[in-house]
């Protein structure tokens, strides 16, 4: 197959140094070229092609003993790149792992605030200070309330998430997080004070501003600072962020609703502080995204903030080649860094697959997740048990995920993603079978909330991971916080119908729908397993570039994992 692109196409090399007997122990992988034959392994550039073997006393080479490398040579360097272990990669890249986490903690701060919004609406002292009372003298917290307080995320998600990548591509991955997270510090005073639903409503909506950029940044910088065999990992660890903070929420709550006080669910509220009080200190030492350094054109800067995210083993004047390389393919491609370039050419179909994916786990049911521990008492397994599932359910899915990380370095990502939708969809329809006996014997209320936890591991061993994984694997990345924001606002979008709807479906004294609710969610999700069964491709084992060239030759999505790479010889 011919290249779209000129000669020289995704090829670097370092001038020829005088032949010495010192230089013949020292080799690298100093370039990138996209070249297949029939019987090799496709190849391309990553972080991990800029590995290098040590000198004989342990040093690592200097790029001055960097040599070309013979096609064989190269051939091996990159066969060895999507050969390298997980172990092997945490070995070379410890602190792009450790930073990469700690930036995701932003995510848990993002899941924790409308998971403890969900579960004040079951708080008695809550719908006590600030719901209606009903002739049987219980509270009840109005619909268009619930809706209210609970559209601030989501809302503030559209909002923010779309604002983020200006201030991400302007002043830098680091500081954008240190804005935000400064400015949540002082919109939690807002929700902390909060004495009615008013003012709770305006610190929920501004919160949503701030909370809603957390959710680009994190996988950006995930994905911008770590090798290929970590990406899928440190990727869809948001994917536990979101799990650990609603977690969080659910584990507060059930704490504090024994109180007959305020504290209930001021409590829940203050802990947000802790959050800050635990990233603002080392936000001054994480090193800036090298990607975005080299687009800015500060090559020096990137190549320090390199040498702080890798190890010594690490040919840091190759690793930076290879950036700038592939950010030069993708100009040539793409033309283009705006958020017009989205959805212009080969970037349509990319930002469609990031857009699609994150508004599947809305569709699916996650958003009942919120409302957890609400519908299991509902359901009528009592308040206090009630919340001890809604923690159970949440456990579950923490665990579920740490699990997906296998699951996904054996089986890739459109197999699982595919086949755990399918779960959801039948998991779902059988709830709603489940909610419409006649009589509703009293063992169903237990048969659905039991259904409803493993419907969450089966979630969050496919859908949820999966997606912050394709996100970042599918938006190139010259555009990528710009097609991980749009991808986010749209989900947001679709969140806040689901929140506004929500509530009136399950509200005893609207249409009190309860597990009825799986009918709604089973058909929606049927709808976007037949859209991800032909849409979704395979990304596992890919480089940023193969995958640049495979968007490019529009290759379709079932034949991403066998298609050959081929180009000039």
């Amino acid at each position: 197959m011919v290249s779209r692109s000129p000669p020289g196409y995704g090829t670097f090399s370092v001038p020829e140094e005088p032949a010495d007997n010192s230089d013949a122990n020292a080799e690298a992988a100093t370039g990138i070229h996209v070249r297949q034959a029939a019987s090799q392994v496709s190849e391309s550039s990553s972080l991990v092609t800029a590995i290098m073997k040590t000198q004989e006393d342990g040093r690592p080479s200097s790029t001055a003993d960097v040599k070309p490398s013979d096609p064989l040579a190269l051939n091996e360097a990159i066969e060895q790149e999507h050969a390298l272990s997980f172990w092997e990669a945490v070995k070379l890249y410890p602190t792009a792992v450790g930073w990469s986490v700690f930036v995701s903690i932003g995510v848990i701060m993002l899941a924790f605030d409308p998971q403890i919004v969900g579960n004040m609406f079951a708080i008695p002292q809550f719908k006590k200070d600030f719901g209606d009372a009903h002739p049987d003298g219980t509270f009840v917290i109005p619909a268009r309330w619930q809706t209210g307080l609970s559209l601030g995320n989501p809302l503030g998600q559209v909002i923010g998430a779309l604002f983020s990548a200006y201030p991400m591509e302007r002043y830098g991955r680091k500081w954008t997080f240190f804005a935000c997270v400064a400015l949540t510090a002082g919109l939690v005073f807002i929700q902390f004070f909060a004495r009615s639903l008013q003012a709770l409503l305006v610190g929920e909506l501004l919160g949503g501003l701030v909370l809603g950029c957390f959710v680009v940044i994190g996988p950006t910088y995930a994905s911008e600072v770590c090798p290929m065999a970590l990406r899928g990992y440190l990727t869809s660890y948001t994917n536990l962020c979101f799990v650990t903070g609603q977690l969080l929420g659910n584990g507060v709550t059930a704490g504090t609703a024994t109180l007959n006080n305020h504290w209930a669910y001021s409590i829940p509220f203050a802990l947000q502080w802790f959050w800050v009080l635990v990233i603002l200190p080392g936000v001054f030492f994480i090193p800036e995204s090298p990607w975005w350094l080299v687009r800015m054109g500060r090559s020096e800067e990137a190549r320090d903030s390199l040498r702080r995210l890798a190890s010594k083993k690490v040919n840091i004047d190759a690793t930076l080649a290879v950036i700038a390389e592939t950010d030069r393919v993708e100009l040539e491609m793409e033309a283009g860094s705006t958020y017009l370039d989205t959805i212009k050419g080969i970037n349509l179909r990319r930002t469609e697959i990031a857009t699609g994916v994150y508004t599947t786990q809305v569709l699916s049911g996650i958003y009942l997740i919120n409302y957890g521990t609400y519908f299991f008492q509902l359901a009528g397994v009592g308040d206090q048990d009630a919340f001890y599932l809604g923690i159970g359910f949440l456990a579950v899915g923490w665990v579920s995920t740490v699990i997906s990380w296998y699951l996904m370095a054996h089986f890739g990502r459109r197999r699982i993603f595919n086949i755990g939708l399918s779960f959801c969809v039948i998991l779902m329809f059988i709830i709603g079978i489940l909610d419409t006996i006649p009589g509703r014997p009293s063992g169903v209320a237990w048969a659905e909330s039991s259904l409803m936890l493993v419907w969450n591991g089966v979630y969050d061993l496919s859908i949820g991971p999966v997606t912050f994984v394709v996100l970042s694997e599918c938006s190139a990345t010259r555009v990528r916080s710009k097609t991980i924001a749009v991808a986010t606002a749209v989900q947001a979008v679709v969140g806040i119908v689901m929140t506004v709807a929500i509530p009136y479906m399950i509200n005893p004294d609207e249409a009190n729908l309860q597990g009825k609710l799986g009918y709604y969610f089973g058909g929606l999700g049927s709808l976007c397993l037949v859209w991800s069964y032909f849409r979704v491709p395979e990304t596992k084992g890919r480089t940023y570039e193969e995958l640049d060239v495979l968007f490019d030759r529009k290759v379709p999505a079932r034949e991403f994992k066998t298609y050959q790479i081929e180009g000039p010889q």
